[in-house]
């Protein structure tokens, strides 16, 4: 990946740890000034947001709104342009260096890694490994699990999203659902940290939709991990949320409970948004 550099962060003070770091509870997920070019075009201009331990986070709107890009970051496949993103308390893209804040090394990335899963939207499985190799690939490379212990875990995990007879299968032979709850699985054998559904269900055919959300909604129930959800299901980001994301133009136009965002949207874009979703 071709990282741009950070500049405007480069050589910038460390922020002072809080003198009483226990008067609040430290937030698993913070943006804070983010912003995101390609090229001549900005796609964040200044994203400040927070996600606390175990919330589940809908993020919605229009194509083109920043809001793969905000996933994308958090699972570190696009680096900010500007601004910082922690996890757990810890920098994402950036380290602390004699007291300043510089480009975070590959190392550094690695190991972050670690803490955030991710789902996307069009499965990207090894289509030459089995069920089983797909889901036992990254925590034998990257955790250190022996084979074993790797299969264990997958087979629960697998167990989990209803496909422990699928085991010695391979891609091909899988429905599109089947091959989406494989990547969830594949996802949470590592033991995240925090989620990003990717828009999981937008390449599945409809028939297929409810059991990936299905297996979603059982997870979110299990209430132990942030979860960022960026969808076009709106009932399902209803029924599932404890907070929605309203983003629109590179920015978050409107932030609140379910019942506040779709029941009584205050702001006229986000009024439009679900007038015209409603519509179609």
């Amino acid at each position: 990946m071709n990282a741009v550099v950070i500049d405007a962060f480069a050589g910038a003070e460390v922020p002072q740890p809080d003198p009483n770091p226990a008067a609040e509870v430290k937030p698993m997920v913070r943006y804070k000034g983010v912003t995101k070019s390609f090229g001549d075009l900005q796609v964040l201009k200044g994203i400040d947001l927070e996600m606390q331990p175990g919330e589940k986070v809908a993020v919605i709107g229009p194509s083109g709104s920043g809001k793969t890009t905000m996933g994308r970051m958090l699972m570190t496949l696009e680096e900010p342009t500007e601004g910082t993103i922690e996890v757990d308390g810890e920098l994402l893209w950036h380290m602390q260096e004699k007291g300043r804040l510089v480009r975070a090394n590959e190392k550094h990335l690695h190991r972050m890694r670690c803490s955030v899963g991710m789902v996307f939207q069009h499965f990207n499985l090894f289509p030459h490994m089995s069920v089983l190799r797909n889901v036992t690939e990254a925590p034998r490379k990257v955790l250190g699990l022996s084979k074993e212990e790797a299969e264990e875990r997958a087979v629960s995990m697998l167990g989990k999203v209803g496909l422990d007879d699928k085991l010695k299968m391979y891609p091909a032979n899988l429905s599109g659902g089947q091959k989406q709850r494989v990547a969830i699985a594949r996802a949470l054998v590592m033991r995240p940290k925090v989620m990003v559904f990717d828009e999981v269900t937008s390449a599945l055919d409809p028939e297929l939709v409810g059991e990936v959300l299905e297996v979603i909604r059982e997870i979110a129930e299990e209430g132990d991990m942030a979860m960022m959800l960026i969808t076009h299901e709106m009932d399902f980001a209803k029924e599932i949320a404890d907070r929605v994301i309203f983003g629109a133009d590179g920015l978050i136009v409107e932030q609140g409970t379910p019942e506040e965002i779709f029941d009584n949207p205050r702001s006229e874009r986000l009024q439009n948004f679900l007038q015209r979703f409603r519509s179609n």
